[in-house]
């Protein structure tokens, strides 16, 4: 079973961070993740392979936000 997880999302890890959080935001997804701690901010990128390895859960999804402009 594959977790679904989109840009902006806020995601737990198997590790807490040094600051002492294990919240972090994805900030950039293609062949690699970049994820952002959101305590410190402090930025690491991770292959996908080792991000999907390294997630336990999304904590929370990004808010949806609409594009209609009139």
């Amino acid at each position: 079973m594959m977790t679904m997880y989109d840009l902006n999302d806020i995601v737990e890890m198997k590790k807490p961070h040094a600051c002492g959080t294990n919240r972090w935001e994805i900030i950039r997804m293609g062949m690699d993740i970049k994820i952002k701690c959101c305590e410190c901010s402090h930025i690491v990128m991770l292959k996908r392979r080792d991000f999907d390895k390294k997630l336990v859960k999304v904590i929370e999804h990004a808010k949806q936000e609409q594009h209609d402009k009139n």
